[in-house]
């Protein structure tokens, strides 16, 4: 061991005491360890909204949609077969949406409802691995249902949980769908009113959708819509999530106006250019902790140097050169801060192992998600390990320097 590690880990005891490191010191490592700590749950924790959301918007949304400026598709299975041709593209499927409302018993809400094609939906979206009770199929299907004494038969459609809870509703319960857009008379406009049976339970975990949305067979959708033949958007599915601008672009410039591609980072823009940027506020406004570790090294170091004058001009009168007594300080600054970021970073994951283990709930209403997700990156850690070590070296330059310059005559002399 050369001789300035020896005397760095000599100054990190107490003096006169038996405590291996001195309180001061203590305090600089709990300032590095928590700053590294918060750092890293919270990119873990920005990480994982990030993330989450995507995956749950891109398991429940298409990577793009063709849809027609002012106008439903007509031929849309022609168009389909173009779209699978391009390149990058894995599946398309046709879907009808629309806003009606929803009635059971007398409750209200007002909904919007997916047109799908059981049979190819998957394929682009996986809305099975969603649905909680009851399936796809059971859409296709016509279901019994006891109304007024007599059973009917009525078409299949499948509610988010939150509007289920809010309706009242449940499997083989009957519900009306009422659009206003119904058949003009000689009296007004008569709102469209038709009858189906609940035979899915849809939770996405995003309450927003769970309480919004409503599924229906697209042969269902065309019929009440009157869209015979049409549909209001071509759905699309591409290799690689993060070219979909690239492959909307490149669609868009295939069929030209009045067609349009959109991607999904076009349908939530503000939604992940705000995470985004939270998640760098927090960053810089979490490294100030760190900082304050750092400072803490600075003040720690001064006062050791202050402390040990006298060692340090008798090292300087044995032959230690300026270059020596600057290592001693400055591996002594580079232990606190190896120690509180490897304390934090093992802190961090283990506080990180938790969050995930037992998933804290969040208000309902207020996220789009139920419960506080959690992304482990081993580039993120190394990122703040980094940052956190590189801040610890930079501040124990000063101090480092400042020992080096004294002048061991001058103290000998008045100690």
């Amino acid at each position: 061991m050369k001789y300035e590690l020896f005397i760095g880990l000599r100054y990190l005891q107490a003096r006169r005491q038996e405590t291996f490191i001195s309180l001061i010191t203590v305090i600089s490592v709990l300032g590095v360890m928590i700053g590294v700590m918060t750092l890293n749950v919270v990119m873990a924790v920005m990480t994982g909204f990030e993330e989450t959301l995507r995956d749950r918007l891109l398991g429940i949304n298409a990577h793009i949609a063709l849809v027609k400026s002012g106008d439903s598709l007509r031929d849309y299975e022609k168009l389909l077969q173009q779209v699978i041709k391009e390149d990058g593209v894995v599946a398309a499927t046709p879907t009808i949406y629309g806003q009606v409302m929803l009635t059971s018993g007398s409750r209200v809400s007002g909904v919007v409802v997916r047109g799908v094609d059981p049979n190819r939906v998957n394929s682009v979206v996986n809305l099975q691995s969603f649905v909680r009770q009851g399936s796809l199929v059971g859409l296709t299907t016509p279901q019994p249902v006891q109304v007024e004494d007599r059973t009917v038969f009525l078409p299949g459609i499948i509610l988010g949980e939150r509007l289920a809870n809010q309706l009242g509703a449940f499997l083989g319960s009957p519900v009306q769908v009422v659009s206003p857009l119904g058949s003009p008379t000689a009296i007004g406009v008569i709102p469209k009113v038709r009858r189906f049976a609940v035979t899915g339970i849809l939770r996405t975990g995003m309450s927003e959708i769970d309480s919004t949305l409503v599924l229906m067979s697209l042969a269902d959708a065309q019929k009440f819509f009157e869209l015979e033949g049409a549909v209001t958007n071509i759905e699309i599915r591409i290799k690689d999530v993060n070219r979909s601008r690239e492959v909307a672009d490149q669609i868009q410039r295939h069929f030209g106006f009045p067609y349009f591609a959109e991607d999904w980072t076009r349908l939530w823009p503000n939604l992940f250019s705000a995470l985004k940027l939270e998640k760098t506020v927090y960053f810089l406004v979490l490294l100030l902790m760190v900082l304050i570790g750092a400072f803490n090294i600075i003040s720690t170091l001064v006062m050791v140097v202050m402390e040990k004058k006298k060692d340090i001009a008798i090292l300087r009168s044995m032959g230690a050169t300026q270059k020596s007594i600057r290592k001693i300080f400055l591996l002594k600054g580079c232990i606190i801060g190896v120690v509180g970021t490897t304390l934090g970073v093992v802190l961090g994951l283990l506080v990180c192992a938790l969050i995930s283990e037992y998933g804290f709930q969040l208000p309902d209403g207020v996220f789009l998600i139920s419960t506080v997700p959690v992304r482990i990156y081993v580039s993120n850690f190394v990122l703040v390990a980094c940052t956190s070590f590189a801040v610890c070296l930079l501040a124990s330059i000063y101090p480092a320097r400042q020992a080096a310059k004294l002048d061991p005559v001058e103290i000998i002399r008045y100690e």
